[in-house]
This record gives C-alpha cells, structure tokens and sequence, in this order.
C-alpha cells in the first residue's frame, strides 16, 4: 500500500489521499470551446505526488514488479511512491489534447532523483489500464510519466520565476497562458509575471484543475 508522507519532518506517514477519478470521457471544461491555456505547469511534491523526492525517498528507486506497467517505484529502503491517484488520467489526458503543452517546476534539491522516478512511472490512458492478453495500438500504450510533459521540466533549486521564465521562453507563450499548480503559497510570486497560479491543499485532482482552468478564464473575462 503506497504511503503518503507527512511534510512534517519525522512525523508517521499515512494512507495516501484517494479522490475520484473520472471515466474515460473528457472532462466538460476541455471539451466546452472555451478557450484554455497554453501551458499546463505542474510543481511535483505535494502536487503531483505526495512525497518530497530530496527527502522521503531514499536512492536507488526501481520500479515496482507488476503484470502490466510501472505505476509505483520503492526506494533502498522499501518505501513505496506513486502519483496522486487522479494524476495519470490527468497528465494522459492534457498531454494527449492538441491546445495545450504541459511543463514542471520543481525546486528540489534532487533534480537527478525528480527525474529518475518521472522516468520509473508510467501512465497509461484512461480506460485501458491492465486488460491483459489484449494487444494495444501505440497510441494506447502506456507511457513514462517523463515523455508527457512535451513543454520542458524545470527541475532545480531555484525561484519559481526563474522555472516560468524559461518555460514561457521555451514554449513561445505569453506569461498570461500559464496555468500554474502548486501546494505552496510563497510561489504566488509568479503571478507578478502575468501567471495564474492555484494553490492545491492536498495533491493536484479532477477537480483542483477544473478550479484552476476557472479561475484563469475568470481573470481574462472568459464565462
């Protein structure tokens, strides 16, 4: 059983956060016409997943042995790490959708590690995980975590403004297409750049990035 790890340093991990996962139709908010941003960006820990990777996970990482692909990896010392459990259908969802890109800034302190486990956790699409003895076409195959994020990753310990300053570059988006994802607060701070930043409590859901879709058509007068 995967573990969420407290943020509080020495305190006892507990059972990760579960929320519901939607079906394999498209959320209303992508398939509405209305106008969406260029550029998903996503921090990691705490958002993507619940663990800090510089300090919770213990190198060497492998992955999981499983029938079908990889989606948990343990550390040396036997501890479990996985996405959110709405996170693959949702970075399998965005990074399938013509009209956006999606990108990371993370500021660890283990970039090499951050990366690694990106690499370890594989993502597969919504309603076609672990249908064994059925063959799949390559565009329902499962894929690394890692080669979805087509807008660049941004993974090193450095100012948030720095991360959206060379992923704007990079993608050739104004600031104000940027849809940033981040549990910490201080990282508002990028909204001095023209970003839109949501604040997620407790991991990135279905539901956190309907909020932040609204929230960014609300500041550009889009209903």
């Amino acid at each position: 059983m995967p573990r969420r790890l407290s943020k509080s340093s020495g305190s006892v991990p507990a059972a990760a956060t579960t929320t519901s996962t939607p079906g394999s139709s498209l959320p209303t908010f992508l398939t509405d016409g209305l106008p969406l941003p260029s550029l998903f960006v996503f921090d990691l820990d705490y958002t993507l997943w619940p663990f800090w990777v510089d300090t919770h996970v213990t190198p060497p990482i492998k992955a999981v042995p499983s029938s079908s692909y990889t989606t948990a990896a343990t550390d040396r010392t036997g501890d479990t790490f996985k996405f959110y459990s709405d996170v693959p259908h949702i970075l399998y969802t965005l990074s399938s959708t013509s009209k956006t890109r999606v990108g990371v800034a993370s500021r660890t302190h283990a970039p090499d590690l951050g990366r690694e486990m990106l690499k370890l956790l594989y993502v597969g699409p919504p309603g076609q995980q672990d249908d064994e003895g059925k063959k799949k076409s390559d565009k329902f195959k499962p894929k690394r975590a890692l080669d979805l994020f087509d807008g660049g990753l941004e993974i090193y310990p450095s100012s948030k403004i720095r991360h959206m300053e060379a992923l704007a570059k990079r993608n050739g988006v104004r600031y104000e297409d940027i849809l940033f994802f981040d549990d910490e607060s201080r990282n508002r701070d990028t909204e001095t750049l023209g970003v839109t930043m949501w604040l997620v409590r407790d991991g990135v859901s279905w539901k956190e990035i309907e909020n932040g879709v609204k929230e960014w058509r609300s500041r550009r007068g889009i209903r």
